[in-house]
């Protein structure tokens, strides 16, 4: 497993396909601030509601000069339906492999139900505009975690 990040490391680069079939890299967007999402699954009901409360809240986020992407592990098929039925008005990037879910440390260890199992680590993290990370939040939770976001970016009002 990878070690956790912190403010001050650098961001992990990618490039994964968003939901357009369209390769998406994280260099495409230095010089501005970008919140990078990882989650679990499209289509199942928290990662539908975390993905349409960014949705909901892009415009403040945008506005404050903050870009919006999610990654999940899956394929780009499902991740366009998912746009298209959620009408999601940002990025979302298939990495079917695990492979920058686990470069970020959002893959690991959790418990459900009283089992253990590997699988995403719901994560956000914001990345400056020089690529470093500047917050990492790891297990956070689906619902009320962008309103979270907005306030410890001191962006509510």
């Amino acid at each position: 497993m990878t070690e956790r990040l912190s403010p001050g490391d650098e961001a992990p680069d990618f490039t994964l396909p968003d939901s357009e079939g369209n390769d998406v890299s994280l260099r495409d967007f230095r010089g501005e601030s970008v919140v990078v999402y990882f989650y679990p699954a499209a289509s199942t009901p928290g990662c539908t509601k975390q993905a349409c409360d960014f949705r909901d809240n892009l415009a403040q986020l945008n506005d404050a000069g903050y870009r919006v992407i999610g990654i999940s592990p899956d394929t780009q098929a499902k991740l366009a339906k998912f746009a298209e039925t959620e009408k999601l008005t940002f990025p979302i990037l298939g990495d079917p492999e695990k492979s920058v879910i686990e470069a970020w440390a959002a893959y690991g260890e959790k418990k459900n139900y009283g089992k253990t199992y590997l699988g995403v680590i719901r994560s956000t993290f914001v990345v400056d505009a020089e690529g470093k990370i500047a917050h990492a939040w790891y297990n956070v939770r689906a619902a009320g975690h962008v309103a979270k976001l907005i306030r410890d970016l001191g962006l509510a009002s």
